[in-house]
């Protein structure tokens, strides 16, 4: 029994009702507080981690996770392509031809990426099948020469499906009238949109229009697109995959590409988590004072519990448990708003657009037009986990203050 008799006396502490106004409203906004601190946390790296998850499938989805480049080119793709979708993790092969391109119409001119693609084989690699706003990837089966530009690339050189643009390549050709740099008119089949700065960078061709553009011999392709189970093992299977493959080959992967803009996203998320976190300690920071103040106020009661047998560390005790129940009251809290919020952010932030007749996120110039969110309740466990530990510290000096009353001196008075 009085092994349970500071965690009693600690229980009582924290939820009767307190003669002294003042320290209640302490306590009370030292939960609220904490509430706040656990609830913002877990909504803003829940929005983090939905701009991260759609950043992943829109510019992850248009480029390859990793591609094998023949030197110079490859001849029997079909073998090579068969070998590598036995290897593991592999989902899908696409070949591929390239080409940086400055495109030019009646009214601009504007540089890209032209990929030569083969549309049976691409949709399992890239998305660009469900991105098109005009025309189908099939389209390019249809029409010799055809061409799918990026929504906004369609706009800068304003050209709509039907329409024919010219396509510069930094190659000279030599002939009986001299050099003369590589030209050809394509016909405009399709547009797609992904919301993302290769809208305004990429366009997309037939692969065997894309090889007579570059001059390369029949059955020829430069590379393999290979698409993963998972992109973060792209870089090292594609190097597995290189040794099993025959012949002298290149390869690269997406963290060569876009491996910075992932970076500097995970970076963003561990600073504002860790300056979110400064709000959790200032509500710790709260508990100390509180349970300071109910020191101060109970040294009598703390007094008498010493004179009735209690030690300073069964009393150490008795203010821990009171500091915890108050922490964890404002974590639970705090977690349950945090999730609620986390799930209906997205639902929350439209209802205020319809209220205030405003849109925060404008299509015309993010790659989305609504708040993203995707809850991990591994970051949720972190939360708790550190929330838990910094209540556990704030208890630590008023516990230890409480436990170094002296009865008498305590008594004086009374």
């Amino acid at each position: 029994m009085i092994n349970l008799l500071p965690l009693r006396i600690g229980l009582r502490y924290a939820r009767a009702k307190r003669t002294n106004h003042f320290i209640s409203f302490i306590s009370f906004s030292s939960i609220t507080g904490l509430t706040l601190g656990v609830a913002v946390l877990i909504t803003v790296l829940s929005v983090m981690n939905g701009f991260d998850r759609e950043l992943r499938q829109r510019i992850l989805g248009m480029v390859p996770h990793a591609t094998l480049w023949g030197m110079p080119a490859l001849d029997d793709w079909q073998s090579v392509s068969e070998i590598i979708m036995q290897q593991p993790n592999v989902i899908g092969v696409a070949p591929h031809t390239q080409a940086q391109v400055m495109f030019q119409s009646k009214s601009g001119v504007h540089g890209a990426l032209m990929n030569g693609i083969d549309p049976k084989f691409e949709e399992k690699v890239s998305i660009i099948s469900q991105s098109m706003t005009q025309g189908k990837l099939s389209d390019l089966d249809s029409v010799s020469f055809g061409i799918i530009l990026g929504e906004q690339l369609a706009q800068s050189l304003r050209v709509k499906v039907g329409d024919k643009v010219t396509a510069l390549l930094p190659e000279a050709s030599v002939s009986i009238a001299g050099v003369s740099p590589t030209l050809k008119r394509f016909t405009l089949v399709g547009t797609f949109k992904v919301g993302a700065e290769l809208d305004s960078s990429f366009a997309y061709t037939h692969i065997r229009d894309a090889a007579k553009l570059k001059r390369l011999p029949k059955g020829q392709v430069e590379g393999l697109r290979v698409s993963f189970d998972n992109l973060f093992v792209a870089p090292s299977r594609i190097w597995e995959i290189a040794r099993v493959v025959p012949g002298q080959n290149r390869v690269s992967d997406w963290t060569r590409t876009h491996g910075n803009l992932f970076q500097a996203i995970q970076m963003e998320k561990t600073m504002i988590a860790l300056l979110l976190l400064l709000i959790v300690a200032v509500a710790a920071f709260n508990i100390v004072s509180t349970l300071v103040m109910v020191v101060t106020d109970k040294q009598t009661d703390i007094a008498i519990l010493r004179t009735m047998g209690l030690t300073s560390g069964q009393v150490m005790w008795v203010f821990v448990i009171q500091g915890i129940f108050i922490g964890l009251l404002g974590t639970l809290l705090g977690v349950v708003l945090g999730v609620t919020a986390a799930l209906n952010v997205s639902g929350i932030i439209g209802w205020v657009e319809g209220v205030l007749d405003m849109q925060f996120l404008n299509a015309d110039v993010y790659f989305i037009s609504y708040l993203p969110s995707e809850l991990q309740w591994g970051d949720v466990k972190i939360i708790v986990i550190a929330a838990f530990i910094m209540t556990v510290c704030a208890t630590l000096y008023p516990a230890w203050r409480a436990s170094r009353i002296e009865p008498a001196e305590a008594l004086r008075y009374e």
